[in-house]
């Protein structure tokens, strides 16, 4: 006991105090920050993005589409396209991922996510997931991973993940879904007790990501079931994750 009490003293506290407040790295690419005005419409830009997330006239960045990778902002000469370190990603439509000019990491934050009252009343204190990987390559699902470990520790704020989809409140998806996962993760929706919600976390899982074209997958459950909440990233952070599920469950309007 004299040694748990020691360690605890030498250790002290190591989870962030204040999750949804948390400084994040610089270096991080969070939401984009884009500048018509700089823009040339020459496309090129648009044509090295491995997803398809850019386009032009106007310029917008499609976060369920973006892999964060960089490559638009170091490429283009005149400095139209940049990301903030913002890591507050999620949102509870796909067309709310579209970013322009105009959206700020304030009005971003304020639209993105707007709580339901019964996923209030049902959800806010505890929430429970049966994550699967439809197919994922085990970037998102190692942040996810991450999310629980001593330095973020979700548990606190109910969010938890659970062996079983009966015992889940709803369900995360990482991945592209691939043709030989489809029938397992509709075959775990089904098993999950009602009422239960979806959450696409990564971007292969909410357009497919660079396997967008692939004739290997199998996303008609994307398009066969309410999906309740988009997390974007390659792989999502898991602050973005957290702040994502506690805005989905707690934030008031």
């Amino acid at each position: 006991m004299f040694d748990t009490l020691k360690m605890k003293l030498w250790q002290k506290n190591q989870f962030i105090p204040d999750i949804q407040n948390a400084p994040m790295r610089t270096a991080f690419r969070g939401l984009p920050k884009l500048d018509n005005s700089k823009c040339n419409n020459c496309g090129e830009c648009a044509k090295i993005c491995p997803t398809g997330a850019l386009n032009v006239n106007p310029l917008s960045i499609d976060l369920g589409k973006c892999t964060l990778c960089g490559k638009c902002k170091r490429f283009c000469e005149n400095h139209a396209i940049d990301f903030t370190n913002y890591y507050k990603l999620g949102a509870d439509k796909r067309e709310k991922l579209i970013i322009t000019e105009e959206i700020t990491p304030e009005e971003y934050h304020k639209k993105a996510i707007e709580v339901r009252k019964e996923i209030y009343s049902i959800f806010n204190r505890s929430i429970k997931f049966r994550q699967v990987s439809a197919g994922g390559c085990n970037g998102c699902e190692m942040e996810l991973n991450a999310a629980g470990n001593a330095n973020f520790d979700m548990g606190r704020f109910g969010i938890d993940f659970v062996a079983s989809a009966r015992h889940a409140d709803g369900i995360v998806v990482t991945g592209p879904i691939s043709k030989n996962m489809a029938y397992a993760l509709e075959d775990c929706y089904k098993s999950c007790p009602d009422p239960k919600v979806v959450v696409l976390c990564g971007a292969c899982a909410i357009s497919g990501g660079i396997f967008q074209d692939s004739q290997e997958l199998n996303r008609e459950f994307i398009d066969k079931y309410k999906i309740d909440l988009y997390i974007p990233g390659c792989p999502t952070h898991p602050l973005t994750f957290i702040n994502a599920i506690l805005d989905f469950i707690r934030k008031k309007a």
